[in-house]
């Protein structure tokens, strides 16, 4: 893997004119802001009706709960989707996928227009995560199927941007459709999931990955694991983040913080939930022009380990500035193990494992987000929403700490694809 070039305006247009590869990122951005609005419309109406009836830690363990709910599922089919992606056309996959999310954001808006218990939404958030389960090493061994290897390294950096963009405008747009109705929110997303739909099956490429004869589902499944386990730094890079974000999460927490914490309703919720992306953005655009040529196994340490801190601080503000400014910092510091970890997965990765490889990394990403969820909302049934958040930022500089050193070679990576000090 060679150090990956400064990007120009000539690279952009080349990767946009490929008409296949701009109808993926359309579609990916729409399935991605339909699901980052939707976190937050769900975020909030849970937590909204379990106040009705709770106290602030349990009505925190019930938005915990939610995670718990979209997790256990991608989990539970992580292999066998990432074995489906490396099996089927991954352009049809992908649109089933999409419509099933369409599926689930309908069923939300309906039952929140109806009204009613807590019940339907865990079972809906429940479908969800097994749409998700397949659709994210979908899109992710997708996308690399529809540019030359020469533009790959830009397309990575494109679809980084994109989301993030998705991420900003996401939140915020939740929002502001929270203050007019969740089943608004719901209808928008089920809008937005139809669209990214549609973009899939418009693509006229030949998606269907290379199939070994004779190999039985089980031994894909095994190869996969063999691949991932014997990359010992990508291993450890994807396990870093799994173990920091699974303590040091404070989204789930948000809607607390939002209303009982900070007292900013649910506008102010938007703006919280939108600030680690925007912060993310930030960093994304800075990786893409002016990417890590040196020292790059530190820099990653440091800045998970400052996304712990960042976490901290959150827990303890009183400020809603000073929030912002925190979840913002937060977002910018996890972006930069999230892009060397993307990098590692998709450049490295042969394409007819990429689907396999990127199960395991998308059921470490869900660990981390969903699972993460749960344990924050766990920890808060005992030690209040403020504790559980300041307990896991802690965590996080820890795990920082006890990673660099079970893996020496991670904090040893020098640069990107030279010789024994890089990847």
């Amino acid at each position: 893997m060679s150090a990956e070039p400064v990007p120009t305006a000539d690279d952009l247009r080349t990767l946009l004119a490929r008409r296949p590869y701009a109808l993926f990122l359309a579609g990916r951005s729409c399935g991605s802001l339909a699901t980052t609005t939707q976190a937050v419309v769900l975020g909030w109406e849970v937590y909204e009706t379990a106040r009705q009836t709770m106290s602030v830690p349990e009505a925190s363990l019930v938005v915990g709960l939610i995670g718990l709910a979209q997790f256990l599922p991608l989990a539970a089919l992580t292999l066998v989707a990432g074995e489906a992606a490396d099996r089927h056309d991954r352009r049809r996959l992908l649109a089933l996928c999409l419509t099933a999310q369409l599926l689930t954001a309908a069923g939300l808006a309906v039952r929140s227009h109806l009204g009613g218990g807590l019940e339907p939404i865990f079972a809906l958030a429940a479908l969800f995560g097994c749409a998700r389960a397949f659709a994210m090493p979908t899109s992710s061994a997708l996308g690399p199927m529809l540019v030359p290897p020469a533009l790959l390294p830009r397309a990575i950096a494109t679809n980084t941007l994109a989301f993030q963009v998705s991420a900003v405008v996401g939140p915020a747009l939740g929002g502001a459709l929270c203050a007019i109705s969740a089943a608004a929110g719901y209808a928008a997303c089920a809008g937005l999931y139809a669209a990214g739909a549609a973009c899939a099956l418009s693509i006229r490429a030949d998606t269907r990955p290379v199939v070994e004869p004779g190999r039985s589902r089980a031994a894909q499944i095994r190869e996969g694991l063999g691949y991932l386990w014997h990359s010992k730094l990508v291993l450890g890079a994807i396990s870093l983040d799994l173990f920091a974000v699974l303590l040091g999460g404070a989204t789930a927490l948000l809607p607390v913080f939002a209303r009982d914490v900070l007292e900013v309703g649910p506008r102010g919720f938007g703006v919280l939930r939108a600030a680690p992306a925007v912060g993310a953005l930030i960093v994304a655009v800075c990786l893409s022009l002016r990417p890590i040529r040196s020292r790059v196994g530190v820099k990653m340490l440091l800045s998970v380990g400052l996304f712990g801190l960042m976490t901290v601080v959150f827990a303890y503000s009183r400020w809603p500035a000073l929030s912002v400014v925190a979840l913002a910092v937060l977002g910018g510091a996890d972006m930069v193990s999230v892009f060397t970890r993307q990098s590692l997965v998709q450049i490295g990765t042969p394409d007819r494992m990429r689907g396999r490889v990127a199960a395991l990394s998308t059921l470490f990403i869900g660990a981390s987000n969903e699972l993460g969820e749960f344990e924050s909302g766990l920890v808060a049934r005992f030690l209040g929403p403020v504790g559980s958040v300041a307990f896991g930022g802690a965590g996080a500089m820890a795990v920082t700490a006890l990673w660099a050193w079970l893996f020496p070679p991670l904090r040893k990576i020098d640069r990107l694809g030279h010789g024994p000090s890089g990847l």
